[in-house]
Protein backbone atom coordinates (compact mmCIF):
# COMPACT_ATOMS: atom_id res chain seq x y z
CA UNK A 1 0.00 0.00 0.00
CA UNK A 2 2.83 2.42 0.91
CA UNK A 3 4.76 1.62 -2.28
CA UNK A 4 1.84 2.38 -4.60
CA UNK A 5 -1.06 4.15 -2.92
CA UNK A 6 -4.32 4.40 -4.83
CA UNK A 7 -7.96 4.28 -3.84
CA UNK A 8 -8.55 0.77 -5.18
CA UNK A 9 -5.45 -0.68 -3.56
CA UNK A 10 -6.16 1.02 -0.26
CA UNK A 11 -9.64 -0.47 -0.22
CA UNK A 12 -8.27 -3.94 -1.08
CA UNK A 13 -5.53 -3.66 1.56
CA UNK A 14 -8.01 -2.62 4.25
CA UNK A 15 -10.30 -5.54 3.32
CA UNK A 16 -7.43 -8.01 3.54
CA UNK A 17 -6.26 -6.52 6.84
CA UNK A 18 -9.76 -6.79 8.31
CA UNK A 19 -10.01 -10.39 7.07
CA UNK A 20 -6.62 -11.33 8.57
CA UNK A 21 -7.62 -9.84 11.94
CA UNK A 22 -10.84 -11.87 11.81
CA UNK A 23 -8.94 -15.07 10.95
CA UNK A 24 -6.51 -14.53 13.83
CA UNK A 25 -9.48 -14.12 16.17
CA UNK A 26 -11.04 -17.35 14.84
CA UNK A 27 -7.69 -19.11 15.24
CA UNK A 28 -7.51 -18.11 18.92
CA UNK A 29 -11.08 -19.31 19.44
CA UNK A 30 -10.33 -22.62 17.68
CA UNK A 31 -7.27 -23.27 19.88
CA UNK A 32 -9.27 -22.38 22.98
CA UNK A 33 -12.11 -24.76 21.95
CA UNK A 34 -9.57 -27.53 21.29
CA UNK A 35 -7.94 -27.05 24.70
CA UNK A 36 -11.38 -27.15 26.34
CA UNK A 37 -12.07 -30.42 24.43
CA UNK A 38 -14.98 -28.85 22.52
CA UNK A 39 -13.86 -30.51 19.30
CA UNK A 40 -17.08 -29.88 17.38
CA UNK A 41 -16.74 -26.10 17.90
CA UNK A 42 -13.03 -26.25 17.02
CA UNK A 43 -13.82 -28.05 13.73
CA UNK A 44 -16.43 -25.45 12.82
CA UNK A 45 -13.97 -22.59 13.43
CA UNK A 46 -11.14 -24.35 11.58
CA UNK A 47 -13.50 -24.92 8.61
CA UNK A 48 -13.90 -21.14 8.33
CA UNK A 49 -10.17 -20.47 8.52
CA UNK A 50 -9.21 -23.25 6.08
CA UNK A 51 -11.72 -21.95 3.53
CA UNK A 52 -9.28 -19.00 3.21
CA UNK A 53 -5.95 -20.50 4.35
CA UNK A 54 -6.23 -23.60 2.19
CA UNK A 55 -2.52 -24.46 2.29
CA UNK A 56 -1.97 -24.34 6.06
CA UNK A 57 -0.63 -27.79 7.03
CA UNK A 58 -0.65 -27.15 10.78
CA UNK A 59 -4.32 -26.12 10.79
CA UNK A 60 -5.17 -29.28 8.86
CA UNK A 61 -3.27 -31.37 11.41
CA UNK A 62 -5.18 -29.67 14.23
CA UNK A 63 -8.50 -30.32 12.51
CA UNK A 64 -7.45 -33.96 11.97
CA UNK A 65 -6.84 -34.29 15.72
CA UNK A 66 -10.36 -32.95 16.33
CA UNK A 67 -11.82 -35.43 13.82
CA UNK A 68 -10.02 -38.30 15.59
CA UNK A 69 -11.48 -37.19 18.93
CA UNK A 70 -14.94 -36.93 17.33
CA UNK A 71 -14.68 -40.45 15.91
CA UNK A 72 -14.44 -39.42 12.24
CA UNK A 73 -11.26 -41.19 11.12
CA UNK A 74 -11.84 -40.92 7.36
CA UNK A 75 -12.03 -37.11 7.58
CA UNK A 76 -8.89 -37.11 9.74
CA UNK A 77 -7.06 -39.17 7.10
CA UNK A 78 -8.10 -36.70 4.38
CA UNK A 79 -6.64 -33.74 6.32
CA UNK A 80 -3.47 -35.62 7.27
CA UNK A 81 -2.86 -36.66 3.64
CA UNK A 82 -3.11 -33.01 2.61
CA UNK A 83 -0.75 -32.03 5.46
CA UNK A 84 1.75 -34.69 4.36
CA UNK A 85 1.88 -33.08 0.89
CA UNK A 86 1.94 -29.48 2.12
CA UNK A 87 4.85 -29.87 4.55
CA UNK A 88 8.19 -31.41 3.55
CA UNK A 89 9.33 -34.53 5.41
CA UNK A 90 6.08 -34.68 7.39
CA UNK A 91 6.81 -38.02 9.08
CA UNK A 92 4.29 -37.27 11.85
CA UNK A 93 1.40 -37.09 9.37
CA UNK A 94 2.35 -40.42 7.77
CA UNK A 95 2.67 -42.01 11.21
CA UNK A 96 -0.78 -40.78 12.25
CA UNK A 97 -2.39 -41.94 8.97
CA UNK A 98 -0.80 -45.37 9.41
CA UNK A 99 -2.04 -45.62 13.00
CA UNK A 100 -5.61 -44.69 12.02
CA UNK A 101 -5.68 -47.31 9.23
CA UNK A 102 -4.30 -49.85 11.70
CA UNK A 103 -7.00 -49.07 14.27
CA UNK A 104 -9.62 -49.42 11.51
CA UNK A 105 -8.31 -52.91 10.69
CA UNK A 106 -6.83 -51.94 7.31
CA UNK A 107 -3.39 -53.43 7.88
CA UNK A 108 -2.35 -53.23 4.21
CA UNK A 109 -2.91 -49.46 3.90
CA UNK A 110 -1.33 -49.00 7.34
CA UNK A 111 1.81 -50.79 6.12
CA UNK A 112 1.92 -48.66 2.97
CA UNK A 113 1.71 -45.37 4.92
CA UNK A 114 4.25 -46.31 7.59
CA UNK A 115 6.70 -47.20 4.81
CA UNK A 116 6.32 -43.63 3.48
CA UNK A 117 7.31 -42.39 6.94
CA UNK A 118 10.42 -44.59 6.98
CA UNK A 119 11.40 -43.44 3.47
CA UNK A 120 11.67 -39.93 4.94
CA UNK A 121 13.42 -41.03 8.15
CA UNK A 122 14.54 -44.65 8.51
CA UNK A 123 15.43 -44.02 12.19
CA UNK A 124 11.97 -42.72 13.17
CA UNK A 125 11.33 -44.70 16.37
CA UNK A 126 7.52 -44.61 16.38
CA UNK A 127 7.25 -45.47 12.69
CA UNK A 128 9.79 -48.29 12.95
CA UNK A 129 8.00 -49.80 15.94
CA UNK A 130 4.63 -49.60 14.16
CA UNK A 131 6.18 -50.98 10.96
CA UNK A 132 7.46 -54.09 12.75
CA UNK A 133 4.04 -54.72 14.31
CA UNK A 134 2.02 -54.19 11.11
CA UNK A 135 4.47 -56.16 8.97
CA UNK A 136 4.28 -59.16 11.33
CA UNK A 137 0.47 -59.05 11.43
CA UNK A 138 0.22 -58.58 7.66
CA UNK A 139 2.48 -61.59 7.05
CA UNK A 140 0.41 -63.80 9.38
CA UNK A 141 -2.87 -62.83 7.70
CA UNK A 142 -1.43 -63.36 4.18
CA UNK A 143 -0.08 -66.75 5.27
CA UNK A 144 -3.45 -67.77 6.79
CA UNK A 145 -5.31 -66.78 3.61
CA UNK A 146 -2.85 -68.80 1.52
CA UNK A 147 -3.58 -71.86 3.71
CA UNK A 148 -7.32 -71.34 3.16
CA UNK A 149 -6.84 -71.20 -0.62
CA UNK A 150 -4.90 -74.49 -0.39
CA UNK A 151 -7.61 -76.09 1.77
CA UNK A 152 -5.22 -76.39 4.74
CA UNK A 153 -7.84 -75.34 7.26
CA UNK A 154 -6.09 -76.54 10.45
CA UNK A 155 -2.96 -74.56 9.53
CA UNK A 156 -5.09 -71.51 8.75
CA UNK A 157 -6.81 -71.76 12.17
CA UNK A 158 -3.41 -71.93 13.90
CA UNK A 159 -2.24 -68.90 11.96
CA UNK A 160 -5.35 -66.88 12.85
CA UNK A 161 -4.84 -67.84 16.50
CA UNK A 162 -1.39 -66.25 16.15
CA UNK A 163 -2.99 -63.10 14.68
CA UNK A 164 -5.10 -62.70 17.84
CA UNK A 165 -1.98 -63.08 20.00
CA UNK A 166 -0.01 -60.60 17.89
CA UNK A 167 -2.71 -57.92 18.22
CA UNK A 168 -4.78 -58.32 21.38
CA UNK A 169 -5.46 -54.58 21.80
CA UNK A 170 -7.40 -53.72 18.60
CA UNK A 171 -10.70 -55.66 18.69
CA UNK A 172 -11.36 -55.66 14.93
CA UNK A 173 -8.44 -58.07 14.31
CA UNK A 174 -9.80 -60.63 16.78
CA UNK A 175 -13.27 -60.36 15.20
CA UNK A 176 -11.88 -60.81 11.66
CA UNK A 177 -9.70 -63.72 12.82
CA UNK A 178 -12.70 -65.44 14.44
CA UNK A 179 -14.74 -64.87 11.27
CA UNK A 180 -12.09 -66.68 9.23
CA UNK A 181 -11.71 -69.46 11.87
CA UNK A 182 -15.49 -69.93 11.72
CA UNK A 183 -15.13 -70.31 7.92
CA UNK A 184 -12.29 -72.84 8.26
CA UNK A 185 -14.17 -74.96 10.82
CA UNK A 186 -17.26 -75.00 8.63
CA UNK A 187 -15.25 -75.98 5.53
CA UNK A 188 -13.43 -78.62 7.59
CA UNK A 189 -16.82 -80.08 8.62
CA UNK A 190 -16.19 -79.41 12.32
CA UNK A 191 -19.81 -78.36 12.69
CA UNK A 192 -20.14 -78.03 16.47
CA UNK A 193 -17.02 -75.89 16.78
CA UNK A 194 -17.99 -73.85 13.72
CA UNK A 195 -21.43 -73.05 15.16
CA UNK A 196 -19.82 -71.94 18.44
CA UNK A 197 -17.23 -69.64 16.83
CA UNK A 198 -19.62 -68.25 14.19
CA UNK A 199 -22.10 -67.43 16.98
CA UNK A 200 -19.37 -65.52 18.85
CA UNK A 201 -18.75 -63.43 15.72
CA UNK A 202 -22.48 -62.83 15.21
CA UNK A 203 -22.88 -61.63 18.80
CA UNK A 204 -20.38 -58.88 17.93
CA UNK A 205 -21.63 -58.29 14.37
CA UNK A 206 -25.21 -59.57 13.93
CA UNK A 207 -25.25 -58.74 10.20
CA UNK A 208 -21.90 -60.38 9.32
CA UNK A 209 -22.87 -62.14 6.08
CA UNK A 210 -19.82 -64.43 5.98
CA UNK A 211 -20.44 -65.73 9.50
CA UNK A 212 -24.16 -66.25 8.73
CA UNK A 213 -23.33 -68.28 5.61
CA UNK A 214 -20.67 -70.37 7.37
CA UNK A 215 -22.93 -71.06 10.34
CA UNK A 216 -25.72 -72.07 7.94
CA UNK A 217 -23.34 -74.58 6.32
CA UNK A 218 -22.46 -75.94 9.77
CA UNK A 219 -26.15 -76.26 10.68
CA UNK A 220 -26.69 -78.26 7.44
CA UNK A 221 -23.94 -80.69 8.49
CA UNK A 222 -25.82 -81.21 11.77
CA UNK A 223 -29.20 -81.63 9.97
CA UNK A 224 -30.49 -78.51 11.77
CA UNK A 225 -32.51 -77.32 8.78
CA UNK A 226 -34.74 -74.81 10.58
CA UNK A 227 -31.70 -73.04 12.03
Amino acid sequence: LKSNPSNNEEKEAQTQLTKSDELQRLHSQALSAYQQEDYEAAISLLDEILAVCVWDAELRELRAECYIKEGEPSKAISDLKAAAKLKNDNTEAFYKISRIYYQLGDHELSLSEVRECLKLDQDHKQCFSLYKQVKKLNKQIESAEEFIREGRYEDAIDKYDSVMKTEPEVPIYATRAKERICHCLSKNQQATEAIKVCTEVLQLEPTNVNALKDRAEAYLLEDLYEE
